[in-house]
């Protein structure tokens, strides 16, 4: 969708506000007075962040996915309940959509944003993860932008610079390596929750740190990248590159190689993907090569790293087994951190999940009952294995 004309600000809904996506696009929102204006916020939950959220930008609305009980926020309506996140992108002053919310409960509102034809900046993995097939279809068919704010596809997306995906012969998403990258595979079993939650490179929420520890994150970036830009899984490879400076790079059929390189910081994919096409000042610490001194790059081992290899197998199987993989590896991750399961044993349960699925066509109902269905299954294979 077109930006609008100078003097005229840009409207944002913000889904996920008390995230730390959500915290941050706030953060860039605020570094461009003038641009634009929050007319929506959207949280899960009603909490003392997002009534401070409010009260500092007065937005139009205030929605609260799963409560349906009633707060008072002066000059700004308060909508709660699962159709508030539709309600929340349906405002009329609404422009771009971003969605920081995590789970399935983005999907719905994310659709209904592009039959809208508004632009959607997209940080939600399940969306694409488990959706995709549905989503990109119907942005096509509305001639609907979407924007990723993951930094790795963000950086897929600026090297692209709009070449057609016929000219790329591959694309290669970076991966940090996580925390336990160079350890032995026999000592993942005594990694305890707090190691997994010390990333060496970015700072994120407990599910997605873990996740990058396992490499199941980047595994779900695979499957993303096949749908965000129409490009086979053959033709996606990982690297590990532990300093997190080259976030993504694009081999185009002569062999030329474009890659974006930026310190490990999510406001630069934030707002690019508010600001596209254009590139506004930001502050901050800048890139110094020199200082870094080198960077290194090398191929990801996926006999100790198996999360990554069950992502590949699931998105190319298709179906029904992206949303098992995700929501067996919720369960898996939340088990961890509460002591129930060992690191090792995460990728193994989601493998034992995904071993007992039966694949569906994709539909919004299938998506709910898998995502059912596995959480389910993963929680009775926990109980009866006593892995702890």
């Amino acid at each position: 969708m077109a930006q609008k004309s100078s003097g005229t600000r840009i409207g944002v809904a913000v889904l996920g506000s008390t995230g730390s996506v959500g915290q941050q696009t706030l953060e860039v929102i605020d570094a461009l007075p003038g641009r634009f204006r929050v007319v929506v916020l959207a949280a899960r939950t009603f909490s003392r962040r997002l009534a401070d959220q409010a009260l500092q930008r007065h937005p139009d609305l205030v929605a609260i996915s799963e409560e349906t009980g009633s707060h008072a926020l002066v000059g700004t309506e308060v909508a709660s309940g699962p159709r508030s996140l539709v309600a929340a992108v349906e405002h009329p002053d609404v422009d771009i959509v971003v969605v920081a919310t995590s789970g399935h409960a983005a999907i719905v509102p994310t659709m209904r944003a592009i039959e809208l034809g508004k632009t959607v900046a997209l940080a939600n993995k399940e969306a694409l993860v488990c959706a995709g097939e549905l989503l990109m279809p119907l942005a096509v068919a509305h001639n609907t932008a979407i924007r990723p704010v993951d930094s790795e596809h963000s950086a897929i997306w600026q090297a692209l610079a709009g070449s057609p995906i016929e000219r790329v012969r591959r694309i290669v998403i970076t991966a940090s390596g996580g925390p336990f990258r160079t350890i032995p595979r026999d000592a993942f079993a005594d990694i305890t929750a707090e190691e997994a939650l010390a990333h060496p490179t970015w700072s994120m929420g407990g599910k997605i740190t873990v996740d990058s520890a396992t490499l199941m994150n980047k595994g779900l970036e695979v499957i993303e990248a096949h749908w965000l830009f129409g490009i086979p899984y053959e033709r996606i490879d990982v690297l590990v590159h532990p300093e997190s400076i080259v976030h993504s790079l694009v081999e185009f059929a002569d062999g030329g190689v474009m890659a974006q390189l930026g310190l490990p910081d999510m406001k630069l994919p934030i707002q690019y993907a508010l600001t596209y096409p254009d590139r506004e000042p930001m502050a901050g610490d800048r890139l110094d090569l020199a200082a870094i001194g080198a960077l290194h790059f090398e191929v990801p081992d996926e006999s100790r790293f198996p999360a990554l290899r069950l992502a590949r197998e699931a998105g190319a199987a298709g179906g029904t087994y992206p949303t098992a993989l995700s929501a067996a590896d919720d369960e898996a991750v939340a088990a961890f951190l509460r002591g129930e399961l060992r690191f090792s044993d995460i990728p193994a349960l989601v493998e034992s999940v995904l071993s007992a699925h039966q694949s569906v066509a994709v539909t919004l109902e299938a998506i709910a009952a898998t995502d059912h269905w596995a959480r389910v299954s993963a929680r009775k294979m926990i109980a009866a294995k006593g892995l702890r």
